[in-house]
């Protein structure tokens, strides 16, 4: 990762069918870890050493703006990172509302500092849905920012375009939210450029639930760009459960406009497919913990399953924990999943 940096900075300066879910395997392989705190360990990993430093597959050929392999290929600007007003002091760090630009966007966000002098490794939090109409900045992973900061991690939480005091773009919705990852991947680049004490060289990405879906974005998207992933009670990696699972009815008169702008899933296959990461975890080169609760009402544990049943299909480094009785939010499991996250950063940054 650290060779790496320089070239990924000047990237960033200019640049499957899924097979139905009901066919995929219900649950993650055996040697997935327990939320026991004997499970510490994390034998789940499925390669070791350093993750591959290039991608296992060339950018596949743009057929459509709104895709992945068109993130692929756009150019990031991710600059201007300010610090605004003080939202808290502790002992461990000073928490401040920040704001950066890219895409030609202003976009908010919160940023934890630990206290000291640094320079400081750090993570980019992607946090789940909440409908933006009632969003507030740094809502949604509120506990993890403070957790990693006291951890001494720099702490970066992304509001999001249309979030928050981020600037609008009409088309979100229309685009299946992909501008959500273009917005973590230009705060990873406004990070790298920031004159604060950060390492540049050690950056993570942490997401919860939709978030955790931008996290297997980002990954397949620019290989090289972090260090390490981490994916708290995610999405599905494929956007047909997604879309079926909410969009379609949940809010019927944006499934239609999608419908009508790219096509059903059922008919429209090749788009569906590359707007999906798991199309390119081959291209994958970080390694990624998966959290997730046997009782999440919101996203099934078996997509987490699927996921990690295509990473290792794919050879890629994954480490799953899976956690009996606990749901969505995580609850009195919280505080096991972080040191288990907080150990994983330190050991791939």
């Amino acid at each position: 990762m650290r060779l790496l940096a320089g070239l990924v900075a000047g990237l960033l300066l200019c640049a499957c069918t899924s097979t139905p879910a009901e066919d995929e395997p219900s649950s993650a392989p055996p040697e997935q870890t327990s939320s026991t705190p004997s499970g510490e360990n994390t034998d789940g990993d499925n390669a070791g050493g350093e993750p591959d430093a290039t991608p296992t597959s060339q950018a596949p050929e743009v057929v459509d703006p709104v895709s992945l392999p068109a993130l692929m290929s756009k150019e990031y600007d991710g600059r201007g990172l300010r610090l605004g007003q003080v939202r808290e002091r502790t002992a461990s760090y000073t928490s401040y509302q920040a704001t950066y630009r890219g895409d030609g966007l202003r976009l908010s966000g919160v940023l934890n500092v630990p206290t000291g002098k640094g320079p400081f490794p750090a993570a980019v939090l992607a946090h789940g849905y909440i409908d933006p109409a009632i969003y507030r900045s740094g809502q949604g992973m509120t506990r993890e920012r403070g957790v990693l900061a006291e951890a001494g991690y720099i702490a970066f939480h992304v509001d999001y375009r249309n979030h928050g005091g981020s600037d609008r773009d009409p088309d979100a919705e229309l685009d299946l939210r992909l501008g959500y990852t273009t917005d973590v991947i230009n705060a990873v680049a406004a990070l790298r450029r920031w004159d604060g004490p950060i390492d540049p060289d050690r950056i993570g990405l942490v997401g919860r639930s939709m978030g955790g879906g931008v996290v297997y974005n980002v990954l397949a998207v620019m290989p090289g760009l972090v260090g390490a992933g981490v994916a708290f009670a995610p999405v599905s990696s494929d956007a047909v459960d997604n879309f079926n699972r909410w969009t379609r009815p949940e809010r019927s008169e944006t499934a239609a406009a999608i419908i009508a702008a790219h096509g059903a899933p059922e008919r429209a296959k090749r788009f569906w497919r590359q707007i999906s990461p798991r199309t390119y975890f081959d291209r994958i080169s970080e390694p990624l913990m998966i959290h997730h609760g046997t009782l999440d009402d919101s996203c099934p544990i078996r997509w987490s399953g699927q996921t990690v049943a295509a990473l290792r299909s794919a050879d890629k480094q994954v480490r799953y924990h899976v956690y009996e009785g606990e749901q969505h939010a995580f609850g009195p499991q919280f505080e096991l999943s972080m040191r288990r996250t907080i150990a994983f950063l330190d050991a791939s940054l």
